[in-house]
């Protein structure tokens, strides 16, 4: 069975950075991919930043370019989300998410599994 462990959310001022892990267990990932999203109080659950196990392409979403780092360490099976220049609007749970797809989807139905969900909270 596919385990998702995210960690390293917390409380931090606006501009500051915190740096997400998602460690993932009970299979090989050697294809696919793996997104990071966020869902704040009262909207949907939306897409962050996604990475491909292979490499190639990365996603983000417009208002991150610039700011958030999606990596992966294929050795760990472990996906990192580098957040630096960190906003109050950047204030959700953070959840990560792994597809078996060979693309990257942009909709939660095209995950297969997901983690349990890191609080991300940025004061101004």
């Amino acid at each position: 069975q596919v385990q998702l462990v995210e960690s390293g959310g917390g409380l931090v001022q606006a501009g500051g950075s915190l740096r997400l892990s998602c460690a993932a267990s009970g299979r090989t990932f050697s294809s696919g991919g793996m997104g990071w999203f966020r869902q704040a109080p009262g909207k949907e659950r939306a897409v962050v930043a996604a990475i491909r196990w292979g490499g190639g392409r990365v996603y983000y979403e417009d208002s991150v370019k610039g700011r958030f780092t999606i990596s992966r360490d294929n050795a760990k099976n472990t996906v990192y989300l580098q957040m630096n220049s960190l906003k109050p609007e950047d204030t959700a749970v953070y959840y990560c998410a792994a597809t078996s797809l060979n693309y990257i989807p942009m909709v939660t139905n095209g995950y297969d599994y997901w983690g349990q969900g890191t609080q991300v909270t940025v004061s101004s």
